[in-house]
């Protein structure tokens, strides 16, 4: 049998590039006192604000106890605030308050150094082609079944 070279697993790869993307980011986040899962809700409710929690946990695919510690630490830090939904009361919508514009500042001049360094010495050519790449696996792993089978109505791509 034939041992796999892991250095040119891509798995492997992946996971390696995830991990160091989300400590890179976090110590260069630090700054601003936020954590990357922070990062990822307010940059959804700058995108789309006023969503439910519940919307809000769906899109970031967590639960939703985690996401309601989240969003009292960020309403702590006086960055959101929770409204009743005036159709159901039992509802909360998140929106972004002015005190957080500073750091969304900030945040969006981090994250575009970051991006930079990360990408750093490929052509604007290659950065299209890895994002292609990218999309293509995980439009593969969307398409799967529950069972890591091709899922029967996935349509296969050209």
């Amino acid at each position: 049998m034939l041992r796999e070279n892991l250095e040119r697993n891509f798995g492997f790869i992946l996971n390696d590039v995830a991990r160091l993307l989300r400590t890179t980011f976090d110590r260069r986040a630090k700054s601003i006192d936020l954590t990357r899962s922070q990062w990822w809700v307010l940059t959804h409710l700058y995108r789309r604000d006023g969503l439910n929690q519940s919307e809000l946990a769906d899109i970031l695919e967590i639960e939703k106890p985690t996401l309601g510690r989240l969003l009292d630490r960020l309403e702590a830090k006086g960055w959101l605030r929770r409204e009743p939904d005036p159709l159901d009361r039992r509802v909360k919508r998140v929106f972004l308050t002015d005190e957080v514009k500073p750091a969304m500042k900030s945040l969006r001049r981090i994250a575009a150094d970051f991006r930079r360094d990360a990408l750093a010495g490929l052509s604007q050519k290659q950065r299209e082609q890895f994002v292609d790449t990218l999309l293509d696996i995980k439009a593969n792993l969307l398409a799967l079944s529950s069972d890591g089978q091709p899922h029967p109505k996935a349509r296969k791509r050209s």
